[in-house]
C-alpha cells in the first residue's frame, strides 16, 4: 500500500468516528460524559466491550502469537468467562448500589481516604502508561508508512494523533466512546473475517479445507497439562485469566465506565456476560487467522513473524488491497479507540478521585474537567516522546509489567474490603500497596533458582494481590468489626 492510499484509509475511517462522536455527544453534560447518563442499552454496551477489550497490540499480537504458543490462549479465554461472572454478579450490584462515578470512591467508603488515593493513583499510572505505550506502537507504524516517507516528523505525528483522540472524547466522555467503541468492533472483526476469506481463497481453500487446515495444524494446540513449570500450563493460564479479568476490567476505571453505563444492574449483567462470550468468538477467529497467515507466509516466502507477521502479510503484494484496507482500519480503530477510552477514563479518575468534585457547582465541575483532558492529553503525548526517545523495546515490555503489577494492590484492597467486615488502619494502606509488588518482583526475578525451575506467569497478579491482602490483615484495628 502506498502513502497516500493508507492516508485516504484512515481519513475515512476519521470521518466515521467523528461524526458518531459528534452525534452522540449532543446536549451532554457532566453526568453523560462521566456516566453516559445511566441510559445506554446493554446491547450497545456489550457490542463495544469487544472493541475495549483489544488494542492495536492485540489486533497484531493474538494472530502472530500462534506460531509459539498455539492456541493456548484459548484457556485463557475460559479464565476470562469466570472473571466476567464475577464481575457481573460480585461488583456490579455494589457499584450501582453505591451509585458511584468512580468506581475507587468505593475504598474511601470502606476503609478511607488513604485507601481511596492509593487505588486512584495506582490506576492513573498503570492507565497512562499503557495507553501511551498502545498509541505509541501505532504511531511507529504510521511514522514507517505515512510520515516517514512524506518527510514528516515523529512529534508531529504523535501531536496529531493525540490530538485526534482528544478533539472526539473532549464533549461526550463515555458516550463517545462507547458508539466509538462500536465502529471499532466493526471493523477489527471485519478486518480478520475478510482476511480469512481472503488468505484461504488465496491458499486454495474451501470452508471444509479451511477447517482441515486449522484442525490439523501444530499450531491449533489448545490444552497444556503436561508440565506445571511452562507459562502456558493451563491453571496458570485459567487462573491468570480469571484474576486478570476481575482486575484489569472489573477495578478498572477504564472498562467499568462503560458498564455502568447501563440504565441498571441487571442490564449491566447481560452486557457483561454477552460480551465475555461473543469476545471469546473473536479471539479464536484471530487465532483461526494466526495459522493461515504462518501457513500464507510459507507459500509467500515470507520471513517475517510473530507481530511483524499480520502487518506484512495484509500490506504485501499478493493479496487484495481490500485486505490491506481492512488491516490498517482495523489497526487505527483498536489503537485510537483504546486511547480515547483511556483518556476519558484518566479524565474522570483524576476529577473525582484526586482532585475531587464535592462540594462544587456543575459548571466548575465542567471547567475542572476540560482542564484535566487537555493535561492528560498533554501528558500522554510527552509520554509517547519519551518512548521514542528510550527507543528501546524493553522499555516497553518493562511499562507492561509494570502496569500488570498495578493491578494487584488494587485487587487486593477490593478483595479484603468484600470478604471481610474489618476495619483497618487506613493511613498505613499506601505502604502494604508498594511492598506488595516489590515482592512479587525478587519472586519473579528468582522463582527459577528457588522453586526448581518454576517460572511465574498471570498468575503473579492473584499472589501480588495475595500478598496486599496478607499485608491489610496486618493493619486490622483491634476488635473491629462492621
Amino acid at each position: 500500500m502506498t502513502p497516500l492510499s493508507i492516508i485516504v484509509t484512515i481519513l475515512a475511517y476519521f470521518t466515521a468516528m467523528f461524526a458518531i462522536s459528534w452525534l452522540s455527544s449532543r446536549g451532554g453534560d457532566n453526568n453523560s460524559y462521566f456516566r453516559g447518563g445511566r441510559k445506554n442499552s446493554w446491547t450497545v454496551v456489550a457490542v463495544a466491550m469487544i472493541g475495549s477489550c483489544m488494542s492495536g497490540v492485540t489486533f497484531v499480537s493474538v494472530p502472530g502469537m500462534v506460531g509459539t504458543s498455539g492456541f493456548g490462549y484459548m484457556q485463557m479465554c475460559l479464565g476470562f468467562i469466570a472473571g466476567y461472572l464475577v464481575i457481573a454478579y460480585a461488583l456490579v450490584p455494589l457499584f450501582y448500589r453505591l451509585n458511584v462515578v468512580s468506581i475507587y470512591q468505593y475504598l474511601e467508603e470502606r476503609f478511607g481516604l488513604s485507601s481511596y488515593k492509593t487505588g486512584a493513583w495506582f490506576f492513573f499510572i498503570s492507565k497512562m502508561l499503557g495507553a501511551s505505550v498502545r498509541l505509541f506502537l501505532v504511531c511507529v507504524s504510521l511514522q514507517l508508512l505515512v510520515f516517514g516517507p512524506l518527510g514528516l516528523p515523529f512529534a508531529l505525528n504523535v501531536l496529531i494523533s493525540v490530538g485526534i483522540v482528544l478533539i472526539y472524547t473532549f464533549r461526550g466522555g463515555v458516550s463517545s466512546v462507547i458508539w466509538t467503541d462500536n465502529l471499532k468492533t466493526v471493523c477489527m472483526v471485519l478486518a480478520v473475517v475478510l482476511s480469512i476469506v481472503f488468505i484461504a481463497g488465496n491458499l486454495g481453500l474451501d470452508l471444509k479445507g479451511l477447517v482441515a487446515t486449522i484442525r490439523e495444524s501444530e499450531m491449533s494446540r489448545i490444552w497444556y497439562f503436561d508440565d506445571m513449570n511452562h507459562p502456558q500450563f493451563f491453571w496458570k493460564q485459567f487462573f491468570g485469566g480469571l484474576f486478570t479479568v476481575v482486575a484489569m476490567t472489573g477495578l478498572d476505571q477504564d472498562m467499568m465506565q462503560r458498564t455502568l453505563s447501563c440504565k441498571n444492574y441487571k442490564e449491566s449483567q447481560k452486557n457483561l456476560v454477552t460480551a465475555t462470550l461473543m469476545q471469546t468468538v473473536v479471539i479464536f477467529l484471530f487465532l483461526c487467522l494466526g495459522v493461515l497467515l504462518y501457513s500464507y507466509a510459507a507459500s509467500a516466502g515470507i520471513q517475517e513473524r510473530g507481530d511483524r507477521l499480520f502487518p506484512a502479510v495484509a500490506t504485501g503484494a499478493g493479496l487484495p488491497s481490500i485486505v490491506g484496507i481492512m488491516f490498517i482500519v482495523g489497526l487505527v480503530s483498536s489503537a485510537y479507540g483504546a486511547g480515547g477510552s483511556a483518556l476519558t477514563s484518566l479524565t474522570t479518575s483524576f476529577t473525582v478521585d484526586i482532585i475531587g468534585t464535592s462540594g462544587k457547582s456543575e459548571k466548575q465541575i465542567a471547567s475542572t474537567r476540560k482542564s484535566v483532558h487537555l493535561l492528560m492529553a498533554a501528558g500522554m503525548a510527552v509520554t509517547i516522546l519519551v518512548f521514542d526517545m528510550l527507543n528501546n523495546t524493553s522499555a516497553i515490555d518493562a511499562v507492561y509489567k509494570l502496569a500488570s503489577y498495578t493491578y494487584g494492590p488494587i485487587l487486593g484492597m477490593f478483595a479484603f474490603g468484600m470478604v471481610t467486615k474489618k476495619k483497618i488502619q487506613d493511613r498505613f494502606v499506601p505502604l502494604v500497596a508498594v511492598i506488595s509488588p516489590v515482592l512479587c518482583l525478587v519472586l519473579q526475578l528468582n522463582s527459577e533458582r528457588w522453586f526448581g525451575g518454576y517460572r511465574f506467569s498471570y498468575e503473579l497478579l492473584a499472589l501480588n494481590a495475595f500478598f496486599t491482602f496478607i499485608g491489610l490483615c496486618c493493619l486490622i484495628r483491634p476488635s473491629s468489626s462492621r
